[in-house]
């Protein structure tokens, strides 16, 4: 469900894309079934072409990553999650809007 400026996170890539990125990272954690995950989809993968080379974006499947998920105690999704340095800096859960997600980008980049 990745789009062609969003990349997409597993367990085994998690700490080399987004943990060690020389640049800020919006993760998406999503499932294939959830509603609001497809619902916010478009929103993440404008919010990636607008930052392309300031900003990394890529989605994290939690049905096919639990490991990374349970790491970050993922409880309801979507949720959205800004590293920066290889902590979390900001965190959203729920469907939100482009505005609210330039918000919580901007402040980092």
């Amino acid at each position: 469900m990745a789009g062609e400026n969003t990349l997409t996170f597993t367990d085994a890539s998690f700490d080399k894309d987004v943990l060690k990125s020389e640049v800020p990272v919006l993760v998406d954690f999503w499932a294939e079934w959830c509603g609001p995950c497809r619902m916010m989809s478009p929103t993440v993968e404008a919010l990636a072409a607008d930052y392309a080379g300031k900003l990394k974006v890529g989605k994290v499947n939690v049905d096919d990553n639990g490991g990374t998920a349970m790491r970050y105690n993922i409880r309801g999704i979507p949720t959205l999650l800004l590293f920066k340095g290889g902590q979390v800096v900001e965190q959203r859960v729920g469907a939100i809007g482009k505005s609210e997600l330039q918000k919580m980008v901007d402040g980092h980049i």
